[in-house]
């Protein structure tokens, strides 16, 4: 992939971003999600990219727009072939709701690197660099805890732990509270969470773990890489007909342990992401006087380990497409 794609692809989660930023605390998530991907769609057709959606918002009979398998791209002779994966707005609940952490986020990488998560749970575990290589999902949360304490040169006490406020990871909370560290819940949004894992100098997270979905665990996957963090996980079918779409996929054994390069293969990734509403990394879309919005993204490349943080300022006049109707 050439590097100039991680700035083209920027200005697809900004578009989204935009464009779904309208709906926020209106209580329609539906009708944000919609512009979001309508946006999304629309820039990617501008770039030149010969694109295949593997990760997307369900297959051609659920979905409209983004669906799996879907083309994108202006798709001239000489664009690159890439997989695509991508969450037109990460978040919709929480967006309706006037809430923190919605995102519009996107990844990419060579034809054939990504896996092709069926919409299913996916049990996952992330760390940052510095532990990277250290810790195994089958280890119990408290050896988790001890490994990243030491590998972030940190007190237990001071070892800061993120899961997903739901019943289901009630043990796994206790457990935490239990070894003496401390835990911070999210509601939704769980990208975003499992890049503050990777980035515990800005976050405060050294540890991420618990089940959510799977296609959202390849998207965190390419952000992981990109920040040279480590990552596992393991599907969570909840039926034989789940079970029967894992072994489709290629997995004999549909609850093997996943490792990062399971999830994106290859030496190369771009990740691209730009708030909705304010979370812990971004800032979410600012509309300001004159018909001005301001935007706060992150864009990243597993091959040089860039990571770039891009704040941009759109006068909405001339970006009719994106202006409130």
């Amino acid at each position: 992939m050439e590097r100039e794609l991680a700035l083209e692809v920027v200005r697809v989660t900004e578009a989204a971003a935009l464009s779904s930023a309208r709906w926020m605390g209106r209580g329609k998530k539906n009708e944000a999600d919609d512009a979001a991907t309508s946006a999304m769609r629309a820039v990617f057709e501008t770039i030149s990219i010969r694109g295949t959606v593997v990760i997307g918002e369900g297959e051609l009979d659920e979905a409209p727009m983004l669906y799996i398998g879907e083309k994108l791209g202006n798709r001239s002779e000489d664009s690159p072939e890439v997989d695509v994966a991508v969450d037109p707005l990460e978040g919709t609940t929480i967006l309706a709701k006037g809430h923190n952490n919605a995102m519009a986020v996107l990844a990419i990488g060579d034809r054939g690197t990504m896996l092709h998560a069926p919409d299913m749970y996916m049990q996952k575990m992330v760390v940052g660099p510095a532990a990277a290589g250290l810790i195994n999902l089958d280890d119990s949360i408290e050896k988790m805890i001890e490994t990243v304490a030491k590998a972030n040169q940190k007190r237990i006490e001071e070892v800061t732990v993120i899961v997903q406020e739901r019943e289901r990871h009630q043990e796994i909370i206790d457990s935490i509270l239990e070894a003496g560290a401390r835990v911070k819940l999210f509601g939704d949004g769980d990208v975003g969470a499992a890049i503050a894992a990777c980035m515990p100098e800005e976050s405060g997270i050294d540890l991420f773990v618990g089940i959510g979905g799977a296609p959202e665990g390849v998207i965190s996957a390419a952000a992981i890489k990109c920040l040279g963090g480590d990552m596992q996980a393991r599907l969570k079918p909840q039926s034989e007909e789940e079970r029967e779409r894992c072994r489709q996929m290629g997995l004999a054994d549909p609850e093997q342990l996943l490792t990062i390069n399971d999830l994106v293969s290859g030496d190369d990734a771009i990740f691209a992401a730009t708030g909705v509403s304010d979370g812990e990394l971004l800032q979410g879309v600012k509309f300001l006087s004159n018909n001005i919005a301001k935007t706060h993204s992150l864009v990243m490349r597993a091959k040089t380990r860039t990571v770039r943080f891009v704040e941009a300022r759109h006068s909405l006049d001339h970006k009719p497409n994106l202006v409130w109707k």
